[in-house]
């Protein structure tokens, strides 16, 4: 065989094997599972007319929607109704404090793991000097939308999803912790719980729950990408639902934009808004109004809840 036989069939082999690689490539590629999608954008403008709503509830309603309050239940039918709506499957949770029955409202989107559950939750009522509508209006209509955007998706998530509206929070997380009690064995299932509980202060701040390290990281990550600087969570820690959880041995993160406690200087820089002043100022108060809100906190906070959805039920 002369050399240049011998260098033709090595050609030919050698482009043979390179075609049949580049096949079975092409071939792997079309049958791999695709990447996950991206969170939706959630309309800020969807989350405030939620907000509105709330805020008309409580107008009706003697000016708040606390615990045993028909404001509370009003609150309570009108997130339902949004969300059988859409195709969830909701449950409607009864329980007594104070003399009052209370609600719990959870939401279960079809499929995934229910052995692996990623649950978002928000306290509903307000206090009864007021409507409510940063605390804690903002976190329920925020995990709402982020809920509606779910179902717009048709979201086939690999975890079970779970969404949950509390009651009574504000005599001391009396509806969540109720939620954990009923659970029983069925808390192993919960692959982490997340809290939302005042994320449009109108000289907010964005500060994560430091409870749980994946779970902080995926939304400091988020906010990364916003060039927005965050704080780890800690004048609130143990003052809303996520404690329930926490103390039932749950994975906890969550967000938060500030209550009554005062922006400093540096916060100020990194944030805007006006240092020495309260993040809220109508925390706890009448003037806590569909008005005290900070849109783009509303926004950054909402779009946070999304992509912490979609990355962790994937």
């Amino acid at each position: 065989m002369s050399r240049s036989v011998r260098i033709r069939r090595v050609a030919l082999a050698t482009g043979t094997a390179t075609a049949l690689a580049a096949t079975l490539f092409v071939a792997a590629g079309a049958h791999a599972d695709p990447a996950p999608a991206a969170a939706p954008d959630i309309d800020v403008k969807a989350v405030q007319a939620d907000l509105g709503q709330l805020q008309s509830i409580a107008d009706a309603n003697g000016g708040n929607r606390a615990h045993g309050q028909p404001g509370y239940k009003a609150s309570i039918d009108y997130v339902k109704g949004k969300l059988d709506k859409a195709g969830f499957t909701t449950e409607v949770q009864e329980f007594d404090n104070n003399g009052a029955k209370g609600y719990n409202l959870v939401a279960d989107w079809p499929g995934g793991d229910e052995s692996k559950t990623v649950m978002a939750g928000a306290h509903l009522d307000s206090v009864d000097a007021g409507p409510g509508i940063n605390d804690n209006g903002s976190g329920s209509a925020g995990i709402l939308e982020v809920a509606l955007a779910v179902a717009k998706a048709d979201l086939k998530p690999t975890k079970h999803l779970r969404f949950g509206w509390w009651g009574d929070e504000e005599d001391g997380m009396v509806g969540s912790r109720h939620y954990v009690d009923t659970l029983g064995a069925g808390k192993s299932k919960l692959d982490s719980y997340l809290n939302f509980d005042m994320i449009g202060s109108p000289n907010p701040g964005y500060f994560v729950y430091d409870d749980d390290t994946r779970l902080e990281k995926v939304f400091k990550d988020f906010f990364a990408t916003k060039n927005l600087a965050t704080e780890k969570e800690t004048e609130g820690d143990g003052r809303s639902d996520h404690a329930s959880f926490k103390d039932a041995g749950v994975p906890v993160g969550g967000l938060f934009s500030g209550a009554d406690y005062i922006k400093t200087e540096e916060q100020a820089k990194n944030w805007g808004g006006e240092a020495g002043k309260a993040f809220d100022a109508c925390y706890h108060q009448s003037c806590d109004t569909s008005k005290n809100i900070d849109e783009k906190a509303l926004d950054n906070n909402t779009d946070a809840i999304a992509h912490a959805i979609w990355e962790l039920s994937s």
